[in-house]
């Protein structure tokens, strides 16, 4: 579990293809002083398990689902990632929960320069619109952000300077994908409604009449 709270920018030392998947050689200092091999780790928000680990840096393994899921197939050496380490659960939740499972990938479409902010706009696919809200949580390359504006398909996210110094978002331009995951809270309450929820107590699934008859 992640808060989408980036730690430490990293930088990838190496790659290596295996089978259908890649073994990726991270450099990041201050992470790897907490992480052990079997640990989580968040890159760029996917949530990858630590195998090995050298001196100067840690290894992990991409597989097949999950390169096709992410950006995580288009990396290159000495290419700048989002690092987190696991939270807490002794600590203050930062962002929002996010669990490194990345839903599908964007691509920015405009970025826009305020005077003391970034608007960032995003195009992913048509069918996860409904996991969007305006004000709602969005995490992009790992990175918990507010939804500042919904158009069709499009987000629009707000970048204050600290988020913009503590982040890979400086080499984003037109075209850069990303990987998106979406509010979990919508995809459960989305499975409720649509499914019974045991096989103990079966209902129809709740319609809209249902939410107007109790007052929603």
């Amino acid at each position: 579990m992640f808060t989408g709270i980036i730690e430490e920018i990293g930088t990838i030392a190496s790659l290596k293809k295996i089978g259908d998947g890649i073994r990726i050689e991270v450099a990041a200092p201050k992470s790897l002083k907490e992480l052990k091999i079997n640990d989580s780790v968040a890159i760029n928000g996917v949530c990858q398990t630590v195998v090995l680990k050298t001196k100067d840096s840690f290894v992990v393994e991409a597989v097949e689902e999950t390169l096709k899921k992410t950006t995580l197939g288009s990396l290159n050496q000495k290419t700048k990632v989002n690092i987190e380490l696991p939270t807490r659960l002794n600590a203050r939740l930062g962002g929002h929960l996010v669990l490194g499972h990345v839903d599908t990938v964007g691509e920015i479409v405009k970025v826009n320069k305020k005077k003391n902010s970034w608007l960032c706009q995003i195009r992913f696919p048509k069918e996860f619109r409904k996991y969007t809200v305006p004000i709602g949580s969005i995490a992009i390359d790992g990175v918990s952000l507010t939804i500042v504006e919904l158009i069709d398909n499009n987000i629009i996210v707000s970048i204050i300077p600290h988020t913009m110094a503590n982040t890979i978002f400086p080499s984003y331009k037109v075209g850069t994908k990303v990987n998106l995951e979406f509010d979990i809270i919508g995809k459960y309450i989305e499975r409720f409604v649509s499914e019974p929820t045991s096989n103990y107590y079966q209902k129809p699934p709740l319609s809209e009449k249902d939410l107007r008859d109790g007052g929603f």
